[in-house]
């Protein structure tokens, strides 16, 4: 009898004999690599039951195995005494607040979202932004092109024109990013917060003389430039999408990398500091968007903290600036730690994660990989334990060549488009997004949680909002632990962590 029947006959035996809030549909799986993607079409897509409070006696648990489930709820009681290994919530002791989850509403994205039929796109959307899907709360929006278009564009390709008298949104703000956002904030039930980021200036605002490869910002344009930002702000409005928050400039430091294949603009600290302190800042103040969250470096945090400490040691420049922005590529190649050093020089600002993928090295797309969802996992945990207030994923969705990409630059995605066949496959990646994004809300708090004895194999994290506390399991090893989570308000929520696992669980204190 093979493992995976056993653990079928456990989940469709056993599962039942546990209450359960709603009905859930459950994963279509098609089996590739070391796990499987959940297959969604016009007519079926799995879903997750909704989060909705609790008694004080129980708590909810969902679950995602490398070998079974995705996002699978069930409600348990919590015990009087422990059963497995132990770790106590400390809700006194608090740390960073957060942001949200979220990913990138990319013209690659929604190119791949068109493909689909209405009923289709409908369980798209769903998934990604209802309460029966993993309920994103961030999306970032690039301004004008980037690699994930099908060409370059600015909103202003008329040389010379410094008052930006021709700026105008294009054809794929108009039908390929602003449609689905829009469609996203009517799903949701919580607010979206939206960032834009742009590659590059208008190319005759450059250097090189174009928006690819390097260069940087000719002086005579950076008032243009500035204002560049407050008509994409105000073009936006006109269409009721309202942003939350800015980047200064998608990795500035690419914009000095020779013969670099897209659209690119380069920055380095100190002129980053000069273009927002006398430029950026006063012009967004002055148009009335003074409230908009404007983050610096949007770039790998190897540059931390010296990024931050010369930008921010400038006081006119940091009183416009909410916080940092961080990308994880080199992650495996530098700590986390750079990002507490980061915290502790700067407490008023925020760290935030917006932009991540996997094959960027290989250029590929895993179906089914559960090994590209564990990298999300461990690189989120090490973010969330250094300060960071949330983690963005890059485009919501990719066809199953990892585009389309104007310079070939394809990678994966936690969906993965087939046109052809009307679906969709959803990712071990989207799972692990989920176990994030649907559980810490905006104004969540990270708050201590200790082990009796520390078990390399587990990693956990607690936070608390009003009377929601949620804990975060994740059991990289191959085999089962049995796992206490006290909270001295309800009591001992005993669970087994399975092989290859991330647990989400939540309950309510009065």
């Amino acid at each position: 009898m093979g493992v995976r029947f056993l653990i079928f006959l456990i989940a469709t035996v056993l599962m039942p004999f546990y209450s359960t809030a709603a009905i859930q549909q459950d994963c279509a799986r098609k089996f590739f690599n070391d796990s499987f993607v959940c297959v969604c079409t016009a007519t079926f897509c799995d879903t997750v039951v909704p989060l909705s409070p609790t008694p004080p006696d129980t708590f909810q648990l969902y679950l995602s195995t490398r070998d079974f489930n995705r996002l699978n709820h069930t409600s348990l009681l919590f015990a009087k005494t422990p059963s497995g290994q132990l770790y106590s919530i400390n809700a006194s002791q608090t740390y960073q607040e957060i942001i949200g989850f979220g990913g990138a509403f990319t013209d690659a994205a929604g190119i791949n979202i068109r493909s689909l039929s209405a009923p289709a796109q409908q369980n798209f959307m769903n998934s990604y932004f209802s309460p029966t899907g993993i309920e994103y709360t961030v999306g970032r929006v690039p301004m004008a092109s980037c690699d994930f278009s099908t060409r370059s564009y600015s909103y202003d390709d008329f040389p010379n024109d410094i008052t930006l008298a021709n700026f105008s949104l294009t054809n794929e703000d108009l039908q390929l990013k602003i449609p689905f956002i829009q469609w996203a904030q009517q799903l949701s039930k919580k607010e979206i917060k939206l960032y834009g980021s742009p590659w590059s200036a208008p190319g005759w605002m450059k250097t090189s003389g174009e928006m690819k490869g390097p260069g940087t910002l000719l002086e005579q344009y950076t008032g243009s430039w500035a204002h560049y930002f407050v008509r994409f702000l105000q073009e936006y409005e006109k269409h009721n999408v309202s942003f939350w928050g800015l980047t200064a400039q998608n990795e500035p430091s690419s914009g000095y990398i020779p013969n670099y294949k897209w659209q690119t603009m380069g920055f380095l600290p100190w002129t980053q500091k000069d273009f927002i302190r006398d430029y950026l800042g006063p012009a967004l103040v002055s148009s009335g968007y003074k409230d908009v969250k404007l983050m610096i470096l949007d770039d790998q945090r190897f540059l931390l903290p010296y990024w931050a400490e010369l930008v921010y040691a400038d006081a006119k420049a940091s009183q416009y600036i909410a916080g940092t922005a961080v990308h994880w590529y080199g992650d495996k190649e530098s700590s986390p730690s750079a990002l507490t050093t980061t915290h502790n020089l700067h407490p008023d600002k925020f760290i935030l994660a917006t932009e991540a993928c996997a094959g960027y090295i290989d250029n590929t797309v895993v179906l089914g990989s559960w090994s590209r969802a564990e990298d999300y996992i461990n690189d989120i945990f090490d973010d969330l334990e250094n300060w960071v207030t949330g983690w963005v994923d890059w485009n919501i969705a990719l066809d199953t060549r990892g585009g389309p990409n104007w310079v070939n630059n394809v990678v994966d995605s936690p969906v993965i488009v087939d046109a052809a066949g009307d679906q969709f496959f959803k990712q071990p990646m989207f799972y692990a997004m989920g176990h994030f994004s649907k559980f810490l809300d905006s104004g969540a708090k990270r708050v201590e949680i200790t082990a009796k004895a520390s078990d390399p194999r587990l990693r956990v994290l607690a936070f608390v909002k009003g009377g929601q506390k949620t804990v975060i399991v994740f059991n990289r090893s191959d085999s089962p632990i049995n796992v206490s989570i006290y909270d001295p308000q309800n009591g001992y929520a005993n669970v087994v962590s399975p092989a290859r696992s991330i647990e989400s669980m939540v309950w309510w204190s009065s």
